[in-house]
C-alpha cells in the first residue's frame, strides 16, 4: 500500500506520515487545524509545518533524528517547541515539529541546591516545586506564566532578576541531548583531561569534541574580542563561554542555541534560595531628563531588580482592570484601595511617561529598609515623584503590570497586532543619555503607537509596536525600521538581543553584529554539530530575507 506522505512548500521534501507511524510511539497530528496552531508562535511569522509530533521518550528523539538525517535531502527537519512565547519566530519549521509538553514533563527531585528535569516541564510548574524546598531558578522571564524550562535554555532566557543572578546558562549544570548521529549524550563540563580523552574517541561525539576544540583555539582571541560588553546577550552561539583553557564547558554553547544544534532531552539546574526581606522604590518619571542619572545612581544601591515601563503599559492595564483582578488574585475594591497613592499622584501631576521599579532584597530587613531609604533620598534633589511600598503584596501590583503587559497587547488589541522586531535592545546603562535620543529620533520617522517596558538597570529595553498587519505599508516598516534600530544598537556596541534570542526576526543581523569573520565562525559550529542540518534550519544560520517577507503574518 503506497505510504501516506505530505509535501512540503518552497522545495521541502516530503514527510512520510506511515514511515512515521512505524518509527515512534509518540501522537503524530496533522490535521489544517493543528497545522495552523503550531505555524504561529509571538511572533510577525507564519510557517506551516508538515507535521507535529508528541515523542513519548528519548528513543523516539532518536528515530526521529535517524529519520531526519537519512531524509535530510528532501529538505526533512526537526524543530522543536514547547510554550509557544517566542516572539522571534524561533520554534516555527516547515517540515516536523516536535512538541515536548505531552511526554517531556517529568520533574525530579530537588537534591542540595540542584534539580534535574525535561525540557517540556511549563516554569511555573517548576517554581512550585522548587519554591516548596525555599529555593528559585532566578532567571525566569517575564512569560514565566507561558513559558517552559527548555524554552528558557533555548533562548538563554532572563528577566527581572537577572541584573543580580544573570541569565540561565549561569545555572544549567549539565544537559542530555540527542546529536546529529542519533545517540543521547550527556553535555557537561570537562577538565583538560578529561577534554583529552574525548578527543580520543573514534566516534562522533570525538569528532565533534576535537572540531569544536581546534576551532576554539585556532580563534581564541577573535572569539574572545567578539563577546558582546553588555550585561545580557542572545545573540549568536555563545562560543566565548566555552573554553578558557582549564574547563571545556559545552552546555554553554547549548544555552541559547534555539534547537539549532541537537535536542536537549533532560536539564540539571542549580538554585538559589531567595532573599526573605525586600523593598520595593517605585519611581514616577515625566519625561527621561533625569533617566540616566537616575540609573547610574540607583545601581550604586546595588538593588537586586531596576525593571521599567512606560505610560502605555500602564494605561493598558487601566482598561483591562479585570485581567489585572485575576493575576492578583483579588477583587476590585481591594485592588482600588491599594492603588489610591498612585491615583493621587496622577491626578496631581499627571500621567507618568516612565515608572521605574527598584527592589532592594537581603537576609536582614534592617540592612533592606536602610539601603532602600537611601536610594530614595538620593532622589530629593530631583523633580520626581517616587514611593517606598510596604509589604511584599502592596509591591506586588507593579511586577504583575510589567509582566503582563505584552500578554495584555497580544490578546486584546483588535484592529492591530503586537509586532516583536525590535523588542529586546541592549546598550551599555552609560550610553543611555546619547541613545535614547537617537532611537526616539529612528522611531518618530514613523507614525506608530509602541510600549515600552524592560530592564533599566541593565540597559535593556522592549519596544512593541502596534501595527496592523493587514496594511501591506507594515511589513515594509517592519524590514526597514529594524534596519535603523539595529544599525543604532550596533554604533553603541551593543546587542539586538538581550534575551529573546536571534530566531528568525534577528538572525539575518548577526555578521552585521559579530563581523563576517565571526559568523563564519558560527557557521562552522553549525556545521559541526549538524552536518545535515536538520535541526531548526533558518535560525542563526542561513536566513533569508525573501523567506522571512514570505512568511510574514497578515491577519
Amino acid at each position: 500500500m503506497e505510504a501516506t506522505a505530505v509535501r512540503g512548500a518552497q522545495g521541502m521534501g516530503e514527510v512520510r506520515m506511515d514511515d512515521l507511524k512505524t518509527l515512534i510511539k509518540g501522537e503524530i497530528e496533522t490535521e489544517a487545524a493543528v497545522l495552523k496552531n503550531y505555524s504561529r508562535d509571538a511572533s510577525l511569522f507564519e510557517v506551516m509545518p508538515q507535521a507535529v509530533v508528541h515523542p513519548k521518550d528519548v528513543e523516539d528523539i532518536k528515530a526521529l533524528v535517524h529519520y531526519a538525517a537519512k531524509n535530510a535531502e528532501s529538505g526533512v527537519s526537526l524543530t522543536v517547541r514547547a510554550g509557544g512565547s517566542d516572539m522571534g519566530g524561533g520554534p516555527l519549521g516547515e517540515s516536523i515539529i516536535l512538541d515536548s509538553t505531552a511526554h517531556f514533563s517529568k520533574i525530579g527531585g530537588v537534591e542540595g541546591d540542584e534539580i534535574t528535569v525535561e525540557p517540556g516541564v511549563f516554569y511555573r510548574d517548576f517554581e512550585k516545586v522548587t519554591l516548596a524546598k525555599n529555593l528559585l531558578l532566578p532567571c525566569f522571564p517575564a512569560s514565566r506564566e507561558l513559558c517552559t524550562v527548555g524554552g528558557m535554555v533555548a533562548n538563554n532566557a532572563g528577566g527581572e532578576k537577572s541584573l543580580t543572578y544573570g541569565k540561565t546558562n549561569r545555572y544549567v549544570r549539565r544537559l542530555k541531548a540527542v546529536l546529529a548521529d542519533g545517540n543521547e549524550y550527556t553535555v557537561e563540563p570537562l577538565s583538560k583531561s578529561e577534554l583529552e580523552e574525548k578527543i580520543k574517541q573514534n566516534n562522533f561525539e570525538g569528532t565533534l569534541y576535537r572540531d569544536l576544540y581546534q576551532l576554539l583555539e585556532d580563534n581564541y582571541e577573535l572569539i574572545q574580542k567578539s563577546r558582546p560588553t553588555v550585561s545580557k546577550d542572545s545573540t549568536g552561539y555563545a562560543l566565548w563561554n566555552v573554553w578558557d583553557k582549564k574547563t571545556f564547558d559545552l552546555t554553554q554553547l547549548f544555552v541559547g542555541s534555539q534547537g539549532t544544534l541537537g535536542i536537549i532531552t533532560e536539564i540539571k539546574f542549580a538554585l538559589v534560595r531567595p532573599k526573605p526581606h525586600a523593598k520595593l522604590l517605585v519611581i514616577f518619571l515625566h519625561d527621561l531628563t533625569h533617566l540616566a542619572l537616575i540609573t547610574k545612581t540607583m545601581l550604586s544601591f546595588k538593588p537586586e531588580s531596576f525593571e521599567s515601563y512606560d505610560d502605555h503599559t500602564l494605561k493598558l492595564a487601566v482598561k483591562y482592570f479585570p485581567e489585572i483582578l485575576k493575576s492578583l488574585k483579588t477583587n476590585i475594591l481591594s485592588l482600588a484601595w491599594k492603588f489610591i497613592p498612585e491615583f493621587s499622584m496622577i491626578l496631581r501631576g499627571g500621567m507618568p511617561k516612565l515608572i521605574l521599579l527598584v527592589e532592594f532584597t537581603g537576609d536582614n530587613a534592617e540592612d533592606v529598609a536602610i539601603r532602600s531609604k537611601a536610594a530614595l533620598e538620593s532622589l530629593s534633589g530631583l523633580n520626581v515623584r517616587k514611593r517606598l511600598t510596604h509589604s511584599r503584596a502592596e509591591a506586588r501590583k507593579y511586577w504583575v503590570i510589567r509582566r503582563e503587559s505584552f500578554n495584555l497587547l497580544r490578546h486584546h488589541m483588535r484592529d492591530v497586532h503586537t509586532a516583536p522586531f525590535i523588542d529586546d535592545i541592549v546598550v551599555r546603562p552609560e550610553h543611555l543619555p546619547e541613545f535614547l535620543p537617537k532611537l526616539e529620533s529612528v522611531l518618530a520617522e514613523y507614525k506608530l503607537t509602541y510600549t515600552i517596558a524592560g530592564h533599566v538597570g541593565d540597559g535593556n529595553f522592549h519596544i512593541i509596536p502596534l501595527m496592523n498587519l493587514k496594511d501591506p505599508e507594515t511589513k515594509t516598516i517592519v524590514f526597514d525600521l529594524a534596519d535603523k534600530v539595529y544599525e543604532l544598537v550596533f554604533a553603541f556596541k551593543g546587542s539586538m538581543s538581550g534575551e529573546h534570542n536571534d530566531g528568525l526576526i534577528r538572525s539575518r543581523f548577526l555578521p552585521k553584529m559579530y563581523g563576517e569573520q565571526m559568523y563564519g565562525l558560527f557557521k562552522k559550529t553549525k556545521e559541526i554539530f549538524d552536518p545535515h542540518n536538520i535541526f531548526n534550519p533558518g535560525k542563526k544560520i542561513g536566513t533569508k530575507i525573501a523567506y522571512l517577507k514570505s512568511h510574514f503574518e497578515t491577519s
